[in-house]
């Protein structure tokens, strides 16, 4: 082992790891087995409480206390509350009885708990006779990807599937906003708001710019003022006092222009990444939309923000004549930069779902290197696995169509597919007689 820790690059480092990671393969297998088992006793439990109040004078009641009688006796084996055991035992009912071929998938090692776990969430909220649909085409997604990259994806295809628009669910939902105060301990307290995915999210956003703003100009505004100089707070910190200020006092305290009518704090607006089906911004298609990164948001506000936006613009990619593909410089040209934000939607590690305009955008093959600034070979990657690519043994190549594929230090591949697009232009049907496009 003191050899391996000496030389990451040696056979011995690679043979250690290689058995790590073969533990780590076993191990899951182990434990998926029990968890599984574990899932179909809860379910069984649950089936017993119901079957015996199931004679014809029982009552909600007598069901309650049966089930409640049931989850007391296996949270003692269990060594937790029978109040958590029975919510475990209605979500286990749910996922056996309800999403069976997603636990064979699993049970099988297709996919994992997460995915599984993602299939619940998402299906649960359609009626119960579109579940076994909706269940195989969200397997056949799983198989290809990670848990967080598929469940916003999981989501839509279950808003599309429901039988009622998602524009009429969220306004439904939207009506439930609020504020709430939660009082925690040595004086402090959490303040919640339940708002509108997209707004919470630019809120968000906005913050976080603002917070940078502060830590990245401490230095210059360190020697004027003994205040800034003596400043320490983590991003969190800042971004909480800067919620704070503009929520009190409306604009941030330590804006170093506050004396003038537009400090460069106020003037920092949110950023968002939407994608929207062409269908949905020309309101014929009410589905929900993708907040990249996120979760499904409304179709009324990405219309919005498609119509309010100063940089809207439509991209077109034709092979032979459209944007620019390749360019002499280091710097990608914006053009090609909004290009690799619609294609890549976030971050092209294996299982990263950073928003692609919270990324870098990395040249595959290293520039310094001889890399060129061309589509082929540009991808957007988050700071993490930016500098892991820089810094690791890991390695990655470009292949044809936007496709990555990483190489592990052990050898091992992992293909990384250019997302599904937003917009796919197809050519169109003719026949004899029809007259020439142009």
């Amino acid at each position: 082992m003191t050899e391996a820790m000496e030389n990451p690059g040696g056979e011995e480092y690679l043979a250690t790891i290689a058995g790590i990671v073969a533990d780590v393969e076993d191990a899951g297998r182990v434990i998926a087995a029990g968890q599984i088992a574990e899932l179909r006793v809860l379910a069984a439990a649950g089936r017993l409480a119901e079957a015996q109040s199931a004679h014809a004078d029982a009552n909600v009641l007598l069901h309650d206390m049966a089930l409640r009688s049931i989850a007391a006796e296996v949270a003692g084996a269990m060594r937790t509350t029978d109040r958590t055991v029975q919510r475990r035992i209605g979500e286990a009912r749910v996922t056996i009885e309800g999403f069976p071929a997603a636990v064979a998938a699993w049970e099988a090692g297709r996919i994992v708990r997460g995915h599984v776990t993602a299939i619940v969430d998402a299906g649960v909220n359609l009626p119960a006779e579109l579940w076994a649909e909706f269940e195989a085409a969200a397997i056949e997604r799983c198989e290809r990807d990670t848990p967080n990259r598929v469940r916003g994806e999981l989501e839509i295809l279950a808003h599309r599937m429901h039988p009622r628009t998602f524009a009429e669910r969220h306004e439904e939902a939207a009506s439930g906003r609020c504020v709430r105060l939660i009082p925690g301990r040595d004086g402090m307290s959490d303040l919640i708001a339940t708002l509108p995915t997209v707004i919470a999210e630019g809120i968000q956003d906005r913050l976080t710019q603002q917070a940078r703003a502060i830590i990245d100009t401490r230095g210059e505004r360190s020697a004027t003022s003994d205040v800034i100089a003596t400043d320490a707070r983590s991003t969190d910190q800042v971004r909480a006092d800067v919620f704070a200020d503009l929520l009190l006092a409306g604009t941030p305290a330590l804006d170093d222009t506050r004396d003038t009518t537009a400090g460069p704090l106020g003037a920092i607006r949110a950023r968002v990444q939407v994608l929207v089906p062409a269908a949905t911004l020309s309101g014929a298609d009410d589905g929900p939309c993708d907040l990249a990164g996120r979760s499904p948001i409304d179709p009324g506000t990405a219309r919005l923000l498609a119509g309010d936006t100063g940089v809207w613009e439509r991209l077109f990619h034709d092979p032979a004549t459209g944007v620019t593909v390749s360019t002499d410089s280091y710097r990608v040209p914006s053009g090609m930069r909004r290009f690799l934000q619609a294609r890549d939607q976030h971050c092209r590690f294996p299982g990263c779902r950073v928003a692609a305009i919270r990324c870098e955008v990395d040249h595959t093959h290293d520039h310094a290197l001889g890399g060129r600034t061309e589509l082929s070979n540009l991808a957007h990657l988050c700071q993490r696995h930016h500098s892991m690519k820089q810094f690791t043994a890991w390695k990655v190549r470009q292949l044809q169509g936007g496709v990555l594929e990483w190489t592990s230090p052990l050898g091992r591949t992992y293909r990384e597919d250019a997302p599904t697009p937003a917009v796919a232009f197809t050519p169109a049907e003719t026949t004899p007689g029809d007259p020439a496009p142009f």
